[in-house]
């Protein structure tokens, strides 16, 4: 007797090694889940298909394994949207299944019709529409290949009929996926005239993203043989940042140091692995760009030397080409220069801060930083999470960190833990999650305790949204429908049967966040935090009227910045003091 194409579907996802689908079953995914109730995969039921996505995602990017989300027709198909966004901007890869009404009934009007390939065009870089059981077994293999070749979101669009056809031929389902991870070597031409533009600066700065996390070490031997500080974008920071002789900071919004500096004064800026969209903050001249993706290049600045290639097999083409650089003065005068700027910031709101509230939440984050684990997984909330995120969780090659960095959607930390602690029970997860992102999915608190998933959820409650009014403050407007009335997120978490800690008072914050962090089941602490930090400085400037400027975000978003400063002391100490070295 033939197999439905439901059941060729989930055994095709079993070969892939998938364990687990997130997604609400119902009427036209019906078929598929049945089809689920005799496999190995698990059904992690949630709340909104919006965090099915996120957490097939996080799956994904924690894993490096193919992540799978599934939705019923109409309203569902629109829930995935927002994750499946998420998904495609951090390079996950995700199989988004989305079911539709029955195939008789398309383009009649039918009730909950909507048309999922115009849908999910944008979102996806694969999305097609199964017409027969034949033809949906064929596409589920050119969908699982689309999502693994391209880091990316591939939609399976499937009638609710159509998933319970039989499949008279299996052709495509016993094909083999490549996967694997091939090396791009950089075309000779380019590669020479990057090595040519580095001889000829004088100095240089290096400013690296995420695509430089499996090239740390070349480029870490770049910069030791030309002299070169090396600044990150948020996205290269958990793996270019520790343990980093060199380190000067972050640029962007949330940038600290001496790293813009940095990137404005070198005689040549090389962007290495990394699509930093905010061009305000990169120079527009003698700029080369290494990336993986040739799409990329070019796309925030004017490129004069680009090269297509992975970061690691660029670099170690040209490091035999690159003349060694004698001079360090400009190096060691950004290293000086970032050490100056980190001390004058470091106690600037950590300070006394165990006898104020309410509880000022750079020390809260600095408290969960110096407990967590050694190998925690933090996942963040879009806002003032990602703040402290970027200035107080400390790297160190063995800590992960997620969020929503290129998409910025609201309400992904939660849902985006509950990915990660699913594909790794075992390891510590920590939300930092907004009371604003967390109220919007606040659902899935349901999640997190049905599935009893370890989770340590950190509410930073600050009754308002923060970020928001910050960008209104900074913009000249007066704040606007940013504050709320509170909520005791403690109290809803029992109410749920989760295990749940208040905390305001600051003298009893480490206590507390210790207590969270050793229970073995999930835990949410409700942090009540002040809801002005960062939010404007003594001082209005004509400067910040005029916006997110580059003087603007040093002032508004200069305060704290944790552990950071202690590296940039001990960079020091490996500076000559020959005067001819400054």
């Amino acid at each position: 007797m033939a197999k439905t194409y439901a059941q060729v579907l989930i055994e095709m996802l079993e070969r892939q090694g998938v364990k687990r689908i997130y997604g609400v079953v119902g009427d036209s995914l019906n078929p598929i889940t049945d089809a689920l109730r005799n496999s190995s995969i698990e059904w992690v039921h949630v709340r909104n298909e919006e965090a099915a996505a996120f957490a097939a995602g996080a799956e994904s990017l924690i894993t490096g394994e193919l992540g799978v989300c599934a939705a019923s027709c109409g309203p569902g198909n629109t829930h995935l949207v927002q994750g499946l966004y998420d998904a495609k901007r951090n390079h996950a890869k995700v199989l988004a299944i989305a079911s539709h009404i029955p195939s008789a009934q398309i383009g009649s009007n039918y009730f909950q019709e909507t048309h999922p390939e115009k849908l999910f065009a944008e979102c996806a870089d694969y999305c097609e529409m199964a017409n027969s059981a034949e033809q949906a077994e064929i596409i589920t293999h050119h969908a699982i290949q689309s999502a693994e070749a391209n880091n990316s979101v591939s939609v399976l669009v499937i009638p609710g009929d159509i998933s319970n056809e039989p499949v008279k031929d299996e052709v495509f389902s016993h094909s083999v996926v490549a996967k694997g991870t091939p090396v791009l070597c950089p075309d000779p031409n380019q590669a020479a005239a990057l090595a040519e533009a580095i001889n000829k600066a004088n100095t240089v700065t290096l400013f690296c993203g995420a695509g430089a996390r499996y090239a740390r070490e070349e480029v870490l031997a770049l910069a030791e043989k030309i002299k070169s500080p090396i600044g990150h974008a948020f996205g290269g920071k958990m793996y270019i940042q520790y343990d980093n002789p060199f380190d000067v900071g972050m640029s962007g919004l949330l940038g600290y140091g001496a790293c813009n500096n940095a990137m404005q004064e070198a005689d040549l800026l090389i962007l290495v692995g990394t699509d930093f969209p905010y061009n305000d903050f990169l120079p527009k001249k003698n700029v080369a760009q290494i990336d993986i993706n040739g799409a990329a290049i070019g796309r925030h600045t004017v490129i004069k030397y680009p090269v297509v290639g992975d970061t690691a097999a660029v670099i170690q083409t040209i490091l035999p080409l690159v003349e060694e650089k004698k001079d360090a003065t400009f190096l060691n005068k950004k290293l000086k220069e970032h050490a100056k700027l980190l001390e004058g910031v470091v106690e600037a709101y950590a300070k006394d801060a165990e006898d104020k509230t309410p509880i000022h939440p750079e020390f809260a984050a600095t408290v969960i930083d110096e407990l967590a684990a050694e190998d925690a997984v933090f996942t963040v909330d879009t806002g003032m999470c990602n703040v402290w995120a970027a200035r107080y969780i400390t790297p160190n090659g063995k800590r992960e960190e997620i969020g929503s960095f290129r998409h910025g959607t609201m309400a992904n930390a939660l849902p985006q833990a509950i990915g990660v602690q699913a594909a790794q029970p075992g390891r510590q997860v920590i939300s930092f999650s907004g009371d604003g992102g967390l109220g919007m999915l606040m659902g899935e608190l349901l999640t997190v305790k049905m599935h009893n998933l370890p989770v340590k959820i950190m509410v930073f409650n600050n009754s308002s949204l923060g970020m928001v009014k910050l960008e209104m403050l900074v913009a000249g407007m007066p704040e606007f429908e940013t504050d709320h009335e509170h909520v005791n997120y403690a109290d809803v978490a029992r109410a749920i049967g989760i295990k749940a800690i208040r905390v305001e008072d600051p003298a009893q914050l480490r206590e507390k966040v210790a207590e969270a962090l050793a229970y073995p089941g999930p835990v949410l602490v409700d942090i009540v935090t002040d809801p002005n930090a960062l939010s404007i400085p003594p001082e209005i400037t004509w400067s910040m009227m005029l916006g997110f400027s580059k003087a603007a975000t040093r002032i508004v978003l200069g305060g704290g910045i944790g552990r950071m400063v202690e590296m940039a002391r001990s960079n020091l100490r490996n500076i000559p003091t020959s005067p001819s070295q400054f």
